[in-house]
């Protein structure tokens, strides 16, 4: 077991462990395999965009702007520098 698991002592209903005892036979599944497929199916997938927006958006707001003018564009060339095609990914005539 990995530092970062969680372990889980659920009190199911008799139904529902019938149930999941089935399909995971069915399936030819541990019953813990199969709930944690489900869970994983069910539960909403953490956003990571959002974390790095917040982040993007901190930079933003709390940065010189001299200094992030400059350091924008540095990505740039440098993206446009490690491209395999000899076309720039940004176009000089479409930054402002």
């Amino acid at each position: 077991m990995r530092p970062e698991d969680m372990t889980l002592t659920l009190n199911l209903p008799l139904d529902l462990e019938e149930r999941l005892r089935h399909e995971a036979e069915r399936q030819g599944l541990p019953a813990d395999a199969l709930t944690l497929q489900l869970l994983d199916q069910h539960l909403p997938v953490k956003d990571s965009r959002a974390d790095l927006v917040e982040l993007l958006q901190s930079w933003i707001e709390g940065g010189d702007a001299q200094e992030q003018k400059e350091t924008g564009e540095y990505l740039i060339r440098a993206l446009d520098e490690d491209r395999l095609s000899n076309r720039p990914l940004f176009p000089r005539s479409s930054r402002a």
